[in-house]
């Protein structure tokens, strides 16, 4: 059932999404999350992998190069991850928002909950295009 909405719904990541990422090799961060689904507002456990601006989940923890995700959010594009505990009345829940949606995640414990947002926050920061290529100044060229 779940596979034929994700089909319907166009939810399966495009490979353009993830490719050229060695998602399978030395992540920045990699962990078990337990993730609120998109269509099916069931909770489902999945293994998540920060990587070059990538957060991508999928249903096993091996994850190899023939591995595919069952979902990838440029975090480039993220402009929030915060702690959302009161807003779902569950320990160890964050957030990560874009400026169309707003995902929600429960770690294992508060030690991991921080880890992920300051992890996925400084990714944010490196990411975002808040500052275009034309924006930047080479100040070594400008001497």
């Amino acid at each position: 059932m779940e596979s034929i909405l994700r089909s319907l719904t166009g939810q399966d990541p495009n490979p353009d999404d993830y490719r050229n990422i060695e998602f399978w090799s030395d992540p920045e961060r990699s962990g078990w999350l337990t993730k609120q689904g998109d269509y099916i507002k069931t909770w489902r456990r999945r293994w998540f992998v920060l990587k070059q601006g990538k957060l991508l989940w999928f249903k096993e923890r091996s994850v190899t190069r023939g591995s595919i995700p069952r979902g990838v959010v440029p975090v480039g594009k993220c402009l929030t991850v915060k702690g959302a505990e009161d807003v779902l009345n569950k320990p160890y829940a964050f957030e990560l928002s874009t400026s169309q949606e707003t995902m929600y995640f429960i770690a294992d414990s508060e030690k991991e909950k921080e880890e992920w947002i300051n992890s996925i926050g400084r990714s944010i920061v490196q990411h975002s295009r808040s500052v275009t290529d034309s924006e930047v100044v080479d100040y070594d060229s400008t001497r």
